[in-house]
C-alpha cells in the first residue's frame, strides 16, 4: 500500500513524490524537522512541536510554513493513510539551491509524512558514545537534519548490544542521546541534564518535567555509575526505562522515578491530546 504525503501543498503518493536533486537539505543538511506520536488518530502535542519547529526554523534563517497551515496539512495526511496510530514527521529544508554553503532563492521543501510504527522494547540498553556534543555550536538546540553524527554514534551502540548511545558534552558532562533524553534517578532525586548542556529541548523532556519533581544540574558522566535508574524520553519512545549502561545493569528497570513519570504521561497522553 503506498504512502501518501504532503509535498509542497499538495498529497502525492510516497513513490510519485520527488525533490530536486539541488536541494539544499539533501546537499548540505540545511533544514529542521520534528516528530510526533499519533494516538487515536490525532498528532500529540502539536503546538509544542510547531512551535519548536519554529524556532529550529528561526536559527538557520529558514521561512517555515505556519501552524495555519502545517496542521491542516497534518490532519490531511492522517486521513489519507487511515492511521489510527504511529508516528509523524515534517521537514522543512532550504529548498534548491547552488551546489554549495549557500543557500539559493528558491522556497522551502516541506514535507509531511506519516507511518505506523512498530512499539519499543520495554526497557533499553544503552552506551557512552566516545565522541562528544558540542554545547557551543552553532546548531546546539536546533532540531536539525544534520544527524550524520547520531546516525555513526547509535551504529556503534548497535555493534555493542545497545539501542541508544548517550552523549557527554565538551565539559565532560552527561548531555542527551542520539534521539533521545536522559533522566536519572539518584538517591530518591530524578535528574537532568540542563539545556546549557547542549541537549535538545525535547518536547516529551519538558511535559514529564511539568508532570514530576526534576532537579536541572549539569551531571558528569559518572553519574551513570551511580544512578539508581535511568530513563529515556523522547516522542516516539515516551518514558522508556534504561535497563544497562555500557553492559552494567541498574537496580531496577523500571524504578519507582521511572514508574511514576511513565504513569503521569500515560496518564496525560489519556486525557490531554495537545498539552
Amino acid at each position: 500500500m503506498m504512502t501518501v504525503v504532503w509535498l509542497d501543498g499538495e498529497l502525492v503518493g510516497s513513490e510519485m513524490a520527488r525533490i530536486s536533486p539541488f536541494d539544499h537539505g539533501l546537499l548540505t543538511g540545511d533544514g529542521v524537522f520534528e516528530t510526533l506520536r499519533i494516538y487515536g488518530g490525532e498528532p500529540f502535542a502539536s503546538r509544542r512541536h510547531l512551535e519548536r519547529l519554529s524556532r529550529s526554523a528561526e536559527g538557520l534563517r529558514l521561512a517555515a510554513p505556519g501552524a495555519d497551515i502545517l496542521r491542516p496539512a497534518m490532519a490531511a495526511v492522517i486521513d489519507a493513510n487511515s492511521l489510527a496510530d504511529g508516528r509523524m514527521r515534517i521537514t522543512v529544508t532550504g529548498g534548491p539551491s547552488p551546489l554549495g554553503s549557500d543557500r539559493g532563492d528558491m522556497r522551502p521543501t516541506v514535507i509531511i509524512a506519516a507511518t505506523a510504527m512498530s512499539p519499543w522494547p520495554a526497557t533499553a540498553d544503552v552506551g557512552v558514545a566516545p565522541w562528544p556534543r558540542n554545547e557551543r555550536g552553532a546548531l546546539t538546540g536546533l532540531k536539525t537534519v544534520s544527524y550524520g553524527e547520531n546516525v555513526v554514534a547509535l551504529n556503534w551502540a548497535r555493534d555493542r548490544g545497545a539501542s541508544e548511545a548517550l552523549f557527554g558534552n565538551l565539559s565532560g558532562n552527561l548531555c542527551e542521546g542520539t534521539g533521545t533524553n536522559i533522566f536519572v534517578g539518584v538517591g530518591g532525586r530524578l535528574l537532568t541534564p540542563p539545556l546549557s548542556s547542549g541537549c535538545l529541548a525535547g518536547v516529551t523532556r519538558e511535559l514529564v518535567m511539568e508532570l514530576a519533581t526534576v532537579v536541572e544540574d549539569d551531571l558528569p558522566l559518572a553519574v551513570l555509575g551511580v544512578a539508581d535508574e535511568a530513563f529515556l524520553t523522547s516522542s516516539t519512545r515516551e518514558v522508556q526505562p534504561v535497563r544497562a549502561v555500557d553492559g552494567a545493569f541498574l537496580a531496577a528497570a523500571p524504578g519507582p522515578l521511572t514508574a511514576a513519570a511513565a504513569a503521569a504521561f500515560s496518564d496525560l497522553v489519556v486525557r490531554d491530546r495537545d498539552p
